[in-house]
């Protein structure tokens, strides 16, 4: 398998509850190297934009004024089949179904508030890392 980048935010419920180093130890722990990360906030047309994928479903509202409400941090990593490998690190969306040693069992307060995104293919894992940092900010 070839060495690929996947996209991460920790949310802003995880910044706000102090739980960026620990789930940055977890992240390298697991052999992802991170190779660009930001301290950053989103605004309201930045949440809208990132999530336009959700525009039509009852809970946009609510999904942009939570990633807005704070601080996220953003990080694309690398690793060998980075996007699966990080989606098992992270663990289901709903922290109840999530298993054990997860990020997300470990850290989320519940499925609205999940401490942490991942990019679901490789093609969104480009996307979502061109939309929060420009070439000369990965390495």
């Amino acid at each position: 398998m070839a060495t690929n980048r996947t996209f991460t935010m920790l949310k802003p419920d995880a910044v706000e509850k102090g739980y960026i180093g620990a789930i940055l130890e977890k992240i390298s722990a697991s052999g992802f190297r991170i190779v660009a990360m930001k301290l950053t906030q989103m605004t309201t047309a930045d949440a809208q934009s990132f999530y336009a994928i959700h525009s039509e479903r009852p809970f946009f509202a609510d999904l942009v004024e939570y990633m807005t409400r704070g601080p996220i941090v953003a990080a694309v990593l690398e690793k060998e089949n980075a996007v699966d490998d990080f989606r098992t690190l992270i663990g289901a969306t709903n922290p109840a179904d999530a298993a054990e040693g997860t990020i997300r069992k470990m850290y989320a307060e519940s499925i609205s508030a999940n401490a942490v995104h991942g990019s679901d293919s490789d093609d969104n894992a480009a996307i979502e890392a061109a939309f929060h940092f420009s070439g000369r900010e990965q390495f």
